[in-house]
């Protein structure tokens, strides 16, 4: 196996470097990073981590808790926290906990027996059984997109939601939409409570009102959509402007409300939440929010790493940017035609 001393000699710099650059990468400049791990990649070495985690205690890896894999909008924060973790010389463990809580439990449960040194969670949830609560009370844990639940108070990365349903709404208003209708996931998530929240706030302050039962769903799936429309659309009055709270919900609407013989935006007017790759490529395409999420999952990471050094955090909350594209599934509403 190529040793140390190989690298170094490829990098032009000390093997003690070396070492430094691949247990604390943030120790040096980016210069001799890239040299080094430039170096590593051609010499094809492969340090030791076992024998590093035993005499450390660090195991240098990361958990990533995952809802659901097949979001496209996961994957692409799991993107950032890959390459970040890589570049902090972390590797990364993926848990596909499909939402369930005792899948949560056993992934979570690797950072109390040292199989990983920190966690991200993609969900609300509180990952550890009731049991582990005690032992999870100073685990290194962030959030991203959701905020976790319950008491305990942990660092998390996200968007400002609330701004974000404002925009949303704001959008379809300036339209001359005022019957609206809002397709939802998962209730229990300070997501869900920030974007509707936003969506009524704007339209209160237009007089227009929106009952509960023009609020729909329970699930961020293609599924969720599908169904939402045909409750919606068996009203009396039926909206003219659908709000979806994700894109994979808007993907489902629009499938239905064309089936349906509905065109859009002439008839009713689509937005959704997320901007995932597909939505640009939607007959018509999705008007929705773009969330970093590339940056998101990086900058989870980095917000880790300090937790599990014991470096003092500046901030518990790392609010991202957000931009409103509109594209064609939205327009003016009928009345205003």
């Amino acid at each position: 196996m190529t040793n140390i001393k190989k690298v170094s000699e490829l990098a032009g710099v000390s093997t003690a470097t070396v070492s430094r650059t691949l247990k604390n990468p943030d120790l040096v400049t980016e210069h001799t990073r890239e040299k080094v791990m430039k170096a590593v990649k051609a010499a094809g070495y492969r340090p030791n981590w076992m024998a590093t985690s035993v005499k450390t205690g660090k195991s240098n890896s990361l958990v990533v808790l995952v809802p659901n894999l097949v979001n496209p909008f996961f994957m692409r924060i799991i993107e950032g926290i890959e390459q970040a973790a890589q570049e902090q010389g972390y590797s990364v463990l993926l848990g596909d906990t499909q939402g369930k809580a005792e899948r949560e439990h056993e992934y979570a449960g690797m950072v109390l027996s040292n199989r990983a040194d920190g966690l991200i969670q993609l969900d609300h949830t509180f990952p550890f059984s009731e049991q582990d609560t005690a032992l999870a009370q100073n685990v290194p844990m962030v959030s991203v997109c959701e905020r976790i639940e319950g008491s305990r108070k942990y660092p998390y990365v996200e968007l400002d939601n609330y701004a974000a349903g404002r925009a949303l709404a704001h959008h379809l208003v300036a339209y001359g939409h005022t019957q609206f209708g809002v397709i939802a996931g998962q209730r229990a998530s300070q997501i869900y409570t920030d974007r509707l929240a936003g969506i009524r706030s704007v339209l209160a302050e237009e007089g227009i009102p929106l009952s509960d039962e023009y609020v729909v769903g329970d699930h961020y799936s293609i599924e969720t959509g599908i169904e939402g429309v045909q409750q919606l659309l068996a009203y009396d009055q039926p909206p003219t402007a659908l709000l979806c709270l994700n894109d994979d919900i808007a993907i489902g609407a629009v499938f239905e409300l064309k089936k349906q013989g509905l065109r859009i935006p002439t008839d009713i007017s689509v937005t959704g939440f997320d901007n995932v790759r597909v939505s640009a490529y939607l007959d018509p395409p999705l008007t929705t929010v773009d969330q970093p999420a590339y940056e998101m999952g990086k900058r989870a990471v980095e917000v880790l790493i300090r937790q599990i050094r014991r470096e003092p955090l500046h901030r518990s909350r790392e609010i991202m940017p957000f931009q409103l594209l509109e594209r064609q599934s939205s327009g003016p509403a009928p009345s205003s035609l």
